[in-house]
Parts: structure tokens; sequence; C-alpha cells
């Protein structure tokens, strides 16, 4: 008799909630019972279902599939020691309900609650016992200054990992909390003045002609010529490509916002070579799971090993290639304004970081050890 395909549950430690994942070859019957749940949810982004009550969820699946096709994984503590159940699956649930509501794109839904619940499994962990999340409402500035400090200090974490750490926890005060004079002290940390790494055109050049693969050459060809952002790119669909016009249309980019930008003739030429190759429908650039888009991962791959061929000595990634467009640009005589446009900028304060580092702007000016006799 063939084995029955298995319905698994995970257990979080410290949430009352599970993860459920349904087989590669699940049935119309599992696939009914999970949506049957009285509460539950889909994640897109990990393929799983989530539904809070852990005990009663797993007896629901087991009364109706059958105890033998239900396997549960992790471990829970007994009654015993397990401390009072806190709301941590309901604030989660609302976080990401009102985040849904307001638009936000499933990466930054991922990274916002991912730093929530790190929050919350700190708030839980402490070694005393001393912080809880019944406490969490009259103590929630102290316990957030308190966990960034700890952050900081002990994993050492970047500016903007923390930036992140302050935009998630700031979320959780104002919009679920409904704390909003509370998200405005959490402080944000100052911003580096780091200038960009830029490419020379002649680099550039090396790094292109090193590209082999016809895919590989097209999705460095657009990085460059379209100043496009690794996110962009993978998510590029064959409509996007105006060919007659030379133009490339950026569905909702940074800031969910759409705009066009430049299609050079030498990268229409590289995708009609790529495309004759390897034949494409949903994505231009599709992934190695059916209907799924490149990962940025991958592309980032293509770069750092195009660059370690052309012996480039800079540290290369996806987005170098954006800021030499945008220099090479400015330094070409194109109006900042409209580069601001092309890269999708919000501000032109953004934009104008690249006047510090185009070429023409320092040749115009003499070193005065070259005035010296």
């Amino acid at each position: 008799m063939p084995e029955l395909p298995v319905v698994t549950v995970r257990l979080r430690s410290g949430e009352d909630r599970v993860e459920i994942s349904l087989p590669s070859s699940f049935t119309q019957e599992e696939l009914d019972v999970v949506r049957g749940l009285p509460v539950r949810s889909y994640d897109r982004l990990r393929r799983v279902w989530i539904a809070p009550d852990a005990r009663r969820t797993i007896d629901a699946l087991r009364a109706a599939l059958g105890a033998e096709r239900v396997q549960v994984e992790g471990a829970r503590r007994s009654p015993a020691t397990d401390p009072t159940p806190q709301p941590t699956s309901d604030l989660l649930e609302r976080a990401r309900e009102a985040m849904v509501l307001r638009g936000y794109s499933p990466p930054t839904q991922k990274v916002y609650l991912g730093h929530i619940r790190r929050f919350f499994e700190w708030c839980q962990m402490d070694r005393k016992g001393s912080r809880h999340l019944d406490e969490l409402p009259d103590r929630i500035a102290e316990l957030i200054e308190a966990h960034i400090l700890e952050l900081i200090k002990q994993k050492r974490i970047s500016r903007s990992y923390h930036n992140q750490v302050v935009s998630a926890l700031r979320f959780l005060c104002e919009t679920v909390l409904k704390k909003p004079r509370v998200a405005l002290d959490i402080p944000r940390p100052r911003k580096d003045r780091r200038l960009p790494t830029v490419l020379s055109q002649d680099e550039v050049a090396r790094l292109l002609k090193k590209a082999r693969n016809p895919k590989h050459r097209a999705i460095l060809m657009l990085l460059y010529s379209a100043g496009l952002r690794v996110g962009e790119v993978v998510r590029l669909r064959p409509e996007d490509l105006d060919l007659d016009r030379g133009l490339l249309r950026v569905r909702k980019g940074k800031g969910r916002k759409d705009r066009n930008t430049l299609l050079a003739q030498r990268a229409v030429e590289a995708i009609k070579v790529y495309r004759d190759a390897y034949p494409s429908d949903k994505w231009l650039f599709p992934g190695g799971r059916p209907g799924r888009h490149l990962t940025t991962r991958s592309v980032q791959r293509i770069v750092k090993n195009a660059a370690a061929a052309a012996e480039i000595e800079k540290e290369v990634s996806a987005h170098v290639l954006r800021h030499s467009f945008a220099t090479h640009l400015l330094e070409g005589g194109t109006n900042l304004r409209i580069i601001q446009e092309l890269l999708g900028h919000q501000s032109s304060r953004t934009t104008q970081i690249y006047t510090h580092v185009t070429k023409t702007t320092l040749e115009s000016v003499r070193s005065p050890l070259d005035d010296l006799e």
C-alpha cells in the first residue's frame, strides 16, 4: 500500500502558533482542510500556512486527515514550565495585515516581521525572566531601547541593519500598538556619508567583455545601461521592453513607483541574442523554479564573477553598476534632474551625491603640488 503524503506542522519556540507545509503532491482534500481552519494565513514567500493556537490547530488537522498523516516538528515545553501564553502571534498577524492594507511589498513585510518577531523573542528570553510581553505596552520604549543597545554592543550590527530595526519597531508602535509618540522617540542612527564606488568606463567595458553567457551579458548590460536596482532587473517582464522607442518600463520600483528609463541599443542586441538562445515567457530572466524569476543573489554572483574575471580590484556589486550609470551620465553633461527621474529617486538630495565623485568636477581643480618648482 503506498505511503500517504504527510502534512508537516512546525511548532515555533516561544509562540503559540504553527507553520503548516503541504506535501509537493498535495490533494484537494488536504488543501480544503487547511483552508477550512478558522484563522489562518498564507506566507507566499516561504510557501507555508500559518495558524494560531497550536494545540487546537493540530487536533483539527488530525481529526480531518488522520493522525498518521500529520507530522509535528519542534518541541514544546511542558505546561508546568511554560510561561503564561503571550499574544505574540496575534501581534505579528496584526502587523502583517496592517502592512498588506498599506500596500507594503512582500520583501518589506518579510524584513519587518522578522525584526518584530526577534524583538518579541528577546523580550521572552531574558535569563532572569524579567522581561515579559504582558508588560509590553507599558514598557515598550524601555524594552526597545534596551534591545537595540544590545544589538549594537553585542552583535555590532551595521547602520543599515540598525535602521531596518528602527523602521520595523516604529511600525509596531505606531500602527499595531497605537503609540505614535513612542515611535517618534525611537532614534535612527546617523547616516554614513560614504561616497559610492564607481567604475570607470574602461572597467565597465572590461567587465562586460568577460560575460560570455548570453543571459549574464544581457543582465549586466541592463544593470549598467538602465541604472536598475538588482530587485528591478530580476522582475522584468518581456513586455517591459519598448525596443522601438529605446525605453524600459520599471514596474513598482522602490516606493512602488513605475518609471521609464533608458534602453541602450547594445543592450537591445544583447537581449535579442539571449532570447534567441533562451526563450522566456512570464519573466525576462526566469529562475530555476517554475514560474519564479531569477534571484537577486544569482545576479550578484554573476556581477562578482565578471568583475573577478576582468581583474577589477574594487568591490563590485550590482549597485555599483547603477552608481556608475548615474556618474557617467553626469560626466557626459546630463541634467541632474533627468538622472533623478531615470534612477527613480524620490529626493534630489539622494542624486546629488554623484556630484562628489564625477571626474569632470575634479579635473577642473589643479593640485597645489603641481605648482611647486
